[in-house]
């Protein structure tokens, strides 16, 4: 083998080389960036690894939010898929839409019997309508199911608003 051929073979064997590194650290990455879901049965059930960031999911358990009296930033609920309950506790502001008997989806560890989150996300219900959508459903008296909470009717206005004319 001539002396250019073996230049272009070591080229060829350190760019495969480049190629399968590569490949390996993205998949290593996309790894350590997975957080697997478990539900609140598989939680008590001791599925969930201790220590591992996942992400927890369920309904708020009515009556179970409890903010602490030093820290209202500091809260304490449990959430279930109605055969299991699990504790969990968040530092930070919770989302506009977080609610007991509504679903959250948090991201965290497990700590002995205790989720602790990081990130919460409230989910809106499925049924949701935009409020102009169901003030004109109402007003036009549709046959189609209207969300009747309070929640998904427009606000009234304080005041009117008036514009000049020219």
């Amino acid at each position: 083998m001539n002396a250019v051929r073996r230049k272009k073979l070591m080229w060829v064997m350190f760019t495969l080389a480049g190629a399968a590194v590569a490949v390996v650290l993205v998949i290593y990455a996309i790894g350590q960036q997975t957080d697997y879901y478990f539900d609140a049965t598989a939680i008590a059930q001791g599925e969930a690894p201790q220590d591992k960031r996942i992400r927890a999911g369920g309904m708020v358990v009515a009556g179970s939010v409890q903010r602490a009296p030093d820290n209202p930033l500091n809260v304490e609920f449990a959430i279930t898929d109605f055969e299991s309950t699990v504790p969990v506790t968040y530092q930070g502001i919770l989302p506009d839409l977080f609610a007991e008997n509504s679903g959250v989806v948090a991201t965290g560890k497990m700590q002995g019997e205790t989720f602790v989150a990081g990130e919460v996300l409230a989910k809106h219900d499925e049924n949701y309508m935009p409020p102009e959508v169901a003030k004109s459903m109402k007003e036009n008296n549709r046959s189609v199911a209207v969300p009747s909470s309070e929640q998904y009717n427009p606000a009234e206005p304080i005041h009117e608003t008036k514009t000049l004319q020219q």
